[in-house]
C-alpha cells in the first residue's frame, strides 16, 4: 500500500483528492493538511509515498513546505495550483507533476500513474533533485511577461478577468481583492505576488494593502503625517501612506 498526504486549505479540493485516492486500491490517506505548517509536520511524523501538494495554501506555502522537508525521506511530490504560469512551466521543465485546478479523473490518473512510476525508478535522491531544480528555478529574478487576463473564481464559476478592468487591489487576508466596475473578486495570491503578475507601468502599489490602476486616479490630496488621499474616478478614496510617498514620482510622471 502506498501512504499518501493530501494539503489543500480549500475542504472541497481536499475530499476530491480524498474521493479520488479511494478508488485506487493500493493507495491509503494517512492525512490531511489545511496548511503548510501542519503539512511539514505530518510528513516528518508519518513519512508519506505521496504527497498531493497545494502551491497556495496559509502559514506556509507548498514550496516552503519542500524546502522544511528536503532533508528528511521526499515523498512523490504532485503539486496542485490555480493559475500560476510560471510555476507549470518550471514543473514541465524539470518533469515534476503536476494537477491545474479544476482538474478531471483522467488528468488525476495520469499525475498518479506518474508518481508511481517515479517511486519505482528514481529513487528518494532523483525525488529530491528534480523539486530542488524547482525551487531554484522559482527563486531566480524574475519579472515575467504580465498576461492579459488572470483567473479567478465565483460562486463556482471561472472567470477570465481583463488585466485593464481592475481599477484598484485591496490585501484581504490570505486573498488579495480584484476591484473592477462590475463588482469585486477574490484570489489567493499575496500582494507581493499579484504586484509581480501586474504590469509595472500600469499598476502602482501606494499602500502596503493597496494597489491602484495609474489611469483610474483622477485627483491627490496631501493629508497629515505625509500620507496623501487618492481618489478614483469613481469616487473612491485611497490612502497612499507615508512609506509609498517616492511612488509620488512615479504618478506626477505618468
Amino acid at each position: 500500500m502506498l501512504r499518501a498526504v493530501i494539503a489543500d486549505d480549500e475542504p472541497l479540493a481536499r475530499r476530491k483528492i480524498r474521493a479520488l485516492l479511494e478508488g485506487e486500491g493500493d493507495v491509503e490517506v494517512v492525512a490531511e493538511c489545511a496548511n503548510g505548517r501542519e503539512a511539514i509536520d505530518e510528513v516528518r511524523a508519518r513519512t508519506p509515498d505521496l504527497l498531493f501538494l497545494d502551491i497556495a495554501m496559509p502559514e506556509k506555502n507548498g514550496f516552503d513546505v519542500v524546502r522544511a522537508i528536503a532533508d528528511g525521506r521526499m515523498p512523490a511530490v504532485v503539486f496542485v495550483t490555480a493559475h500560476d504560469e510560471y510555476a507549470l512551466k518550471a514543473f514541465e521543465v524539470h518533469a515534476v507533476d503536476y494537477l491545474l485546478k479544476p482538474f478531471d479523473r483522467r488528468r488525476f490518473e495520469t499525475a498518479l500513474t506518474a508518481a508511481r512510476t517515479r517511486l519505482a525508478q528514481g529513487g528518494n535522491r532523483e525525488l529530491s533533485q528534480r523539486l530542488m531544480n524547482i525551487l531554484q528555478t522559482m527563486e531566480q529574478p524574475r519579472r515575467p511577461h504580465s498576461p492579459e487576463r488572470i483567473t479567478v473564481k465565483k460562486a463556482g464559476r471561472i472567470i477570465f478577468l481583463d488585466i485593464d478592468d481592475i481599477r484598484w487591489v485591496d490585501a484581504a487576508g490570505n486573498y488579495v481583492k480584484l476591484n473592477t466596475g462590475d463588482g469585486s473578486y477574490l484570489l489567493r495570491e499575496t500582494m507581493v505576488g499579484i504586484e509581480e503578475r501586474l504590469p509595472g507601468e500600469k499598476f502602482l502599489r501606494i499602500h502596503r494593502s493597496t494597489i491602484v490602476n495609474i489611469d483610474e486616479i483622477q485627483e491627490i490630496e496631501p493629508l497629515f503625517h505625509g500620507e496623501y488621499s487618492v481618489t478614483l474616478k469613481g469616487g473612491q478614496r485611497l490612502t497612499l501612506s507615508r512609506s509609498y510617498r517616492n511612488q509620488l514620482g512615479k504618478l506626477m510622471g505618468k
